[in-house]
């Protein structure tokens, strides 16, 4: 079996930082780090490689997703917060292979959803299910923009700990 070092790499490099880094930013030193999945709904097919996940918290949707997400925070290279009229929404860039791999799912999969998930905050404690934004076209500028189940202030979290990883994965190796 061949593994692409660079995603070895990259989920090496998250899991020590969110061991060793993952506190506030209140100490010299430590940065705060977010995840970011998405995953593909897919019908329910009675294996284990699927099951539903609820979406939003108030008035909970249960979406069936497929259990290995097809694009994560190493193919993150900038997330920011929009606002817009009414609210903001979530921007996030993908490097060359989430923009094709985010081209691809939506191409292939109009009409369905995508089930997006966050792990952030001060202890990474925070696990969220954030979106499951409905696909209606092919989206091939590898921007994803969604309106997320959180707050201002949580989305923010989100942002920095995307960024602060992003940074990490472009700094060259020593």
């Amino acid at each position: 079996m061949m593994i692409d070092s660079r995603r070895f790499n990259i989920y090496l490099l998250l899991l020590l930082a969110l061991a060793f880094g993952g506190g506030c930013k209140t100490g010299k030193g430590k940065k705060q780090y977010s995840t970011l999945r998405v995953y593909l709904e897919v019908n329910p097919d009675g294996t284990d490689k699927n099951g539903p996940v609820p979406i939003f918290r108030e008035k909970p949707m249960l979406v069936n997703v497929e259990k290995m997400p097809f694009l994560t925070e190493g193919q993150v290279s900038r997330a920011r917060v929009v606002d817009v009229f009414g609210g903001f929404v979530l921007q996030i860039e993908f490097n060359q292979e989430g923009t094709w791999l985010l081209e691809q799912y939506s191409a292939s999969n109009p009409g369905k959803h995508f089930a997006i998930q966050s792990i952030f905050g001060a202890k990474t404690n925070m696990v969220r299910w954030l979106a499951a934004p409905r696909i209606t076209r092919p989206i091939t500028n590898g921007t994803l923009t969604f309106t997320p189940d959180a707050t201002h202030e949580e989305a923010d979290q989100i942002v920095l700990g995307l960024n602060n990883l992003a940074n990490e994965v472009k700094k060259p190796a020593k």
